[in-house]
């Protein structure tokens, strides 16, 4: 019994730098850092901030066997942090040209917000958190640090959002500062998100199998559709300076926030309704993974020759070792 426990318990650490790894790699290097390389400059800063912040996530879900659903949430919290607390861009009407991307309402550029939303809960949480899950399945469930690397994970993730401020916001939008019923608003937020995904919808029962599960690969298509679609609706393609999301000025603002939330619902409520099927595998949680990363990746190439090269070379890299993790999971 000893040798059994101690085995997990073993690899907890290595598993917890691969997430820290994963979630700067699915979120900003094979995404953002396409179209602006100049992203790998903040790689210190990015380790800390989304590291820290998604590991302390994880952590707290798994001690109180949190699902999806309260992922979902945490991840719309830890979104609030960066870009409300840390950045300031949720309300700053310079950062990024964001406030010229869609709707700005009562101080919020609320088409950027849609756009992060998604963003940071899928490329910065769920995906790695996924990711980890395939890779160390002996680790599925279970905590990775003890209560004093919890303690400073907690400290580095409000770090984190300190150095946004200090390092980005301050360089990119000197001297601005977010209405401080703003800050508040944000701070209660994160408070509700949090204890609602704790301590309510762990004791959510999840739904009964209603269906079968598509093969593998109708699962990967209609998850790349499905986030190219979004990104296209809530950001400027390949994030050009001076040009607006898809239907940006052809239909009044809120239409495209309304449609990118109808395609953020829909896939959700399809892929939950799929996992739960007798034949859905973690050879479809593969295939899933490999849409959503290769599309966000695809989005940015448009941005440049050199983002065309770059991007070329994430996407080859991100599919040949999702084909080895494929692998790896079918011979285990």
């Amino acid at each position: 019994m000893k040798a059994r426990s101690s085995t997990p318990d073993r690899g907890r650490l290595r598993a917890a730098w691969t997430l820290v790894l994963l979630t700067v790699c699915c979120a900003e290097l094979s995404f953002t850092a396409v179209a602006v390389p100049k992203t790998w400059l903040l790689l210190p800063l990015l380790l800390v901030m989304y590291g820290a912040g998604v590991l302390l996530i994880r952590e707290a879900a798994v001690r109180v066997g949190a699902g999806w659903p309260s992922l979902v949430l945490l991840g719309v919290a830890y979104e609030l942090a960066e870009d409300g607390i840390g950045l300031q861009a949720l309300t700053s009407p310079e950062m990024y040209g964001a406030a010229d991307w869609g709707w700005r309402l009562g101080g919020a550029n609320l088409t950027y917000w849609a756009s992060q939303l998604g963003v940071h809960v899928v490329f910065s949480v769920l995906v790695p958190i996924l990711l980890i899950g395939l890779i160390f399945p002996s680790h599925r469930g279970r905590p990775f640090l003890r209560r004093g690397g919890l303690i400073v994970v907690g400290v580095l993730a409000v770090l984190g959002v300190v150095g946004l401020r200090v390092v980005i916001s301050s360089i990119l939008d000197p001297g601005y500062r977010a209405p401080l019923p703003w800050i508040v608003a944000f701070v209660v937020a994160i408070a509700v998100l949090a204890w609602i995904a704790l301590r309510v919808v762990p004791r959510v029962p999840v739904p009964a199998p209603t269906t079968l599960a598509p093969r593998p690969v109708v699962v990967g298509l209609t998850a790349a559709a499905a986030t190219y679609v979004f990104l296209l609706l809530t950001l400027p393609l390949a994030l050009r300076p001076g040009s607006d999301p898809l239907l940006g000025e052809i239909v009044p603002a809120p239409v495209p926030i309304v449609l990118a939330a109808a395609v953020a619902y829909g896939i959700g409520w399809t892929i939950r309704r799929w996992s739960v099927a007798p034949t859905w595998s973690d050879q479809h949680w593969i295939w899933m993974v490999g849409g959503i990363l290769v599309a966000h990746t695809a989005f940015m190439m448009p941005a440049s020759w050199v983002a065309m090269g770059i991007g070329s070379v994430t996407i080859t890299v991100e599919v040949a070792l999702l084909v080895l993790l494929a692998r790896r999971v079918g011979s285990s």
